[in-house]
Order: C-alpha cells, then structure tokens, then sequence
C-alpha cells in the first residue's frame, strides 16, 4: 500500500497480510496533528475494504510510540464536531472489523493509550511508559475510555489513573489488563509482528465475528460515550483551564489551577 500521508508523517507497508502502520514524526515524540489524524482515518478505512489486510500492527518510531495529541495544533484548531479528523479516527478504530495488534515502546499519553483500547493484543517495551493526562490539563477523558477503562480494571485503578494522570510502567499495564505482554525493548517489534502473522494466517471471516462477538455487550454504549466525551472535549478546550495548561506548558512550568472553581 502506499504511505498513508505525503509527508510521511504516517508510514504504511503491505506484507504478508499486514498492514503495518507507524508514527513517524519523531521530532515532536510523534504528536498526532491534524493531518496525522485524517492519513490514519483514511488507511483504516482502506485497509478494512481490502481482502489482502488481514491484520493491522501499530507501531510508533524512535523508542517512541505517541506522545498524545499534538497541544498546540488541538488549541489552535480545535475538534469542532463529530467529522473532525480525531473523532473520525475514533469511530474508524473502534469499529475496525479486523485485528489490530499494537507495538508499544518508550512513551505513550493520552490518545496514545486510549486507542490501546481498541487494539486486540497490545504489547510494550519493558521500558514503556504510560500516561493518561486529560484532567491535568483541564480536559476529560476520550475514546470511549471512561467506560473501557473502568470495565477493564474496576472503578478505583480506573480513577487513579485518569484522576492524578500520573505515569505508569509496562508491567503496571500488563497488570491492569491494557498490555497482553512485555517484552525486551529489542524483540518488541518481532514479537508484535509475529503475533499480528498468526492473526493473518487465521480464517479471516472466524476472525471477524469472534472480533465483533466480544464486542457485542458494549458496542453500541461505546458508541455514544465516545461521542459525549467528544462533546465535553470539545468544551474543555475552550475552557479557562486548558488555557492555563497549554500556557503553562508553552512556558515550562506547572499550572496554577487553584483560581477556578
């Protein structure tokens, strides 16, 4: 297939029935910007119309795996309603009928852990490190994971790590549930490839249905939180507390939220 954007901030290969698709934007630790957003909405839906992807393996670059939204282009051009270049990849990702394997290594925040979620076998680096931000930043939780997250690991871990945003390692992850194994840093890709041939070696239409049968007593609730998250989102981007996150981060100091309510 070809690469998924001009600017090869997203990179594609084809081969032997995966799809292999990987962050490439390593001066920015990978920050998913706009155009990001709409190349990854776009070979998903290719590569879920196309009989020759059988699976999908996510990977990032440069011990790198995501480091979340891209703050200053989600300021400048905020999300405006559910046609948005992220929102579109959320409902692409999680509506993806085939498997999707996931790669982790070095960092993942925010949406680089919430589309975790919507990966079917996840596996990190041992130096992986994880982070779920929103609420220091003074927004909400995304990608319908107020209600996955919860479901995975019970309500308390759940606020934990959406409420104090604090980071977490590869084997905290593993033991929540979000990571199905963790590996060397330098056999991390192997065995994530490997793992994504087996599901390509499957009988792709049992493959298909069991997919959408462990989904089946959510996927209709997932469906609309992630569209209410997006609206409350959207909302906080504007509010007076983001403001000061984004300036804080800009000046390289901690925020000062004791003034709003």
């Amino acid at each position: 297939m070809p690469e998924l954007d001009e600017l090869q901030l997203i990179k594609s290969d084809l081969s032997d029935g995966v799809l292999t698709i990987r962050f490439n934007r390593p001066e920015k630790r990978n920050a998913l910007n706009l155009a990001m957003y709409s190349a990854l909405c776009e070979g998903l839906r290719l590569a879920d119309g196309n009989d020759a992807v059988r699976a999908v393996l996510i990977a990032g670059s440069d011990g790198c795996f995501t480091s979340g939204n891209d703050l200053t282009d989600f300021m400048t051009a905020p999300p405006t309603g559910a046609d948005s270049p992220v929102m579109a990849f959320l409902h692409a990702i999680s509506t993806f009928r085939k498997p999707i394997v996931a790669a982790v290594t070095g960092s993942a925040v925010g949406i680089g852990v919430t589309m975790l979620l919507h990966c079917d076998l996840v596996y990190a680096a041992a130096g992986a490190v994880f982070q779920l931000p929103f609420v220091n930043l003074g927004l909400c939780p995304e990608a319908g994971s107020s209600l996955l997250i919860p479901r995975l690991m019970g309500h308390q871990r759940a606020a934990e790590l959406l409420l104090l945003g604090e980071p977490f390692s590869a084997e905290q992850a593993c033991h929540a549930g979000l990571v199905n194994g963790v590996c060397p840093d330098t056999e991390l890709l192997a065995i994530a490839r490997q793992k994504a041939l087996q599901l390509a070696a499957q009988p792709a239409a049992a493959v298909r249905l069991t997919k959408e049968l462990l989904k089946r007593d959510y996927a209709a609730d997932l469906q609309k939180t992630i569209a209410d998250e997006g609206a409350h989102f959207m909302a906080r981007l504007k509010s007076p507390e983001a403001a000061e996150a984004l300036r804080a981060f800009m000046e390289k100091r901690k925020p000062d939220f004791t003034k709003f309510a």
